[in-house]
Order: C-alpha cells, then sequence, then structure tokens
C-alpha cells in the first residue's frame, strides 16, 4: 500500500497520473479497479476532485511471477545498487517492459528472474520502473525497489530534481551551440508510430516538453549532440531535434536518410543525477557507450576530444547544474 497527502486540489487521476507517473488510462483502470481511497473512502470517479491535505491511499495487486515463455537471453551491467535504488545500463535493442503486443523478454522480466524486490507502483508489467527508455535506446535507467523509494524518485521527475544527460550521434551539428526546444509533443495524425510538436497549447492531446541540448563534437560525417531532459515524453530527443531538422543516425522514423544504415538510433542515455531517497545524497551515475556507438565516436574524433566532452565535469559546467 503506497500512502501519501496531496499538497493542492487536483482531479483525481490527474493527480495520480502526475504522482505515479503513469497514463490516464492506467490511472483510470486502477480507479475503476477499487485500489484507490481517500480519507479512508473508496473512490472510482476520475473526476473526484482531492483536497489539499486529502490522505490518499492506493493498494497495489501483487506481482505475478516471470512468464516461462520469455526467460531473457541477454544480460545487463549494475552500474549502482542498494536496498533502495538499482541503475541498470541497459542495451540496445532491449525493450523494458511488456504489453500486448511484446512478444520477447524485457528488462522487467530479466529483473522478476533475478528475484529482485521490486516497486509495484507501476502495476506487474512495469515493476520497480520510474522511467522508461525507448527499445533502441541504450543507457542508465533507474529501478525503484520498494514503493517508499519509488515515490521519492517519481517526485523528483515532477520537480526536476532528478535529471537525465543524453548523448545523441547526428547528421549535422545544431545551428548555434546551445539551443532549447520547448515546443509541446503530440501523437503524429498520419503515423500512429510518430510524434509531432506544435504550436497549440490549448490542444488537449498536446503535452508540454522542454529539451536542452548542446553541441559537443562535429566531424564531416556525423556531430555528437548532449541533451537534456527537462520532461520525459516519448520520443522527446527524437522530435525535438527533428523540429530542428536534426536527425539522429539510424533513426528512419523521423527523418534520417544517411548512405550508412544502422540496426538501432543512436541515443545514450549517458548520465543520470538524483537525490538518493534515504540518504537524501545527490548522487550521479553515468553510464559507458556500447560498442556501436563507440566505435562511430573513434571513427570521426580523437579519445581525446571524446574525453573532454563527456567528462562530468564538461557536462555540469555547460548545461548549468
Amino acid at each position: 500500500m503506497l500512502k501519501f497527502s496531496s499538497l493542492f486540489e487536483e482531479r483525481l487521476d490527474i493527480l495520480l497520473s502526475k504522482v505515479l507517473n503513469q497514463s490516464r488510462s492506467q490511472i483510470s483502470k486502477m480507479i475503476k479497479d477499487n485500489l484507490v481511497s481517500i480519507n479512508n473512502k473508496k473512490i472510482d470517479k476520475n473526476s473526484y476532485k482531492v483536497k489539499c491535505k486529502d490522505e490518499i491511499y492506493i493498494n497495489f495487486p501483487q506481482i505475478k511471477t516471470i512468464h516461462q515463455q520469455y526467460i531473457p537471453k541477454f544480460d545487463i551491467e549494475i552500474l549502482y545498487e542498494d536496498d533502495d535504488v538499482l541503475i541498470l545500463n541497459k542495451g540496445p535493442n532491449i525493450v523494458v517492459h511488456g504489453a500486448s503486443s511484446v512478444k520477447e523478454a524485457t528488462l522487467v522480466d530479466w529483473l522478476l528472474l533475478r528475484g529482485y524486490a521490486l516497486s509495484n507502483l507501476n502495476g506487474e508489467h512495469r515493476a520497480g520502473l520510474v522511467h522508461r527508455l525507448d527499445k533502441g535506446t541504450s543507457g542508465a535507467i533507474i529501478i525503484a525497489k520498494n514503493n517508499q523509494a519509488h515515490q521519492f524518485l517519481a517526485q523528483q521527475l515532477l520537480d526536476k530534481s532528478m535529471g537525465r544527460i543524453y548523448l545523441a550521434l547526428c547528421d549535422l551539428p545544431l545551428k548555434e551551440d546551445k539551443m532549447c526546444n520547448e515546443k509541446a509533443i503530440i501523437r503524429c495524425p498520419n503515423n500512429r508510430l510518430k510524434k509531432i510538436t506544435t504550436k497549440d497549447i490549448l490542444n488537449s492531446h498536446a503535452k508540454s516538453a522542454k529539451t536542452e541540448f548542446l553541441n559537443l563534437l562535429n566531424s564531416s560525417k556525423c556531430a555528437l549532440i548532449g541533451a537534456k531532459l527537462y520532461t520525459g515524453r516519448t520520443h522527446q530527443i527524437r522530435v525535438h531535434l527533428a523540429d530542428f531538422n536534426r536527425y539522429i543516425l539510424g533513426d528512419d522514423l523521423y527523418g534520417y536518410k544517411g548512405k550508412i544504415k544502422y540496426n538501432r538510433v543512436m541515443l545514450h542515455a549517458y548520465l543520470i543525477y538524483f537525490i538518493h531517497p534515504r540518504t537524501k545524497e545527490l548522487l550521479f551515475v553515468n553510464a559507458p557507450m556500447f560498442d556501436d556507438f563507440k566505435q562511430i565516436l573513434k571513427e570521426n574524433f580523437t579519445q581525446g576530444e571524446i574525453d573532454e566532452k563527456i567528462s562530468l565535469s564538461y557536462l555540469k559546467r555547460s548545461f548549468g547544474f
């Protein structure tokens, strides 16, 4: 069970969507299944108006054991682990969590197979997941081992005290060394797999988004761009770069048209920082790049250039934190 007090007035489904980092449809099902109580009274209406200081209780179903059909044949590097938090370096082309359309082993399957105790705030298929990464994106992903840690970390996503910096190998550098894209994101009307930017902030389907970009390295064949997320929308970095007419190598969905083909989008979640839920210490954890990403860097830049521009001190100074 999760218990917390509301800090402001809000519709129940909107509030829980923010706190639990879940979609409104997922929250709606949770409310419909009578898993939510306020001030010891079951609530079954999405539109219920939560008042400041209301006591909210959520009963989460038990996580089932892993389905034997999807036994992972991959391994994942552990970057950091303690009793509350686990940070992994997800490899490329690994699906993070299950869904009706997923017919392969996932990162969550890997966690369950190894017997990890995980938070269940996001339900069975998303056990432990505080945020997600696209299948083709590699890098750091944070896992909560218990509901208290999960709630604390989810709150940091809301108040921006948790941050993530990505490395993207692109076809061209940015027009300016540092650029910010704050356009809202909406589903593409012509392709359900894509997202696009929109200036119509009054559209009920538009989701606010903000990404800060930084030119790191540039050669005649590609550019290394750093990206700092302020929000975590689906495909956000890819969409915001495409809005600048810059395309990540291998990202055919969003407009990459290079002659060289890649078996994934060259996007890597390189650095994650957060306040530890128990010690309250600010931690920085970086995820080593995978061989395919490193090989492209090696072919275009010197090791000295690479080491300088992806160092923690340089990124902290350049992104201003």
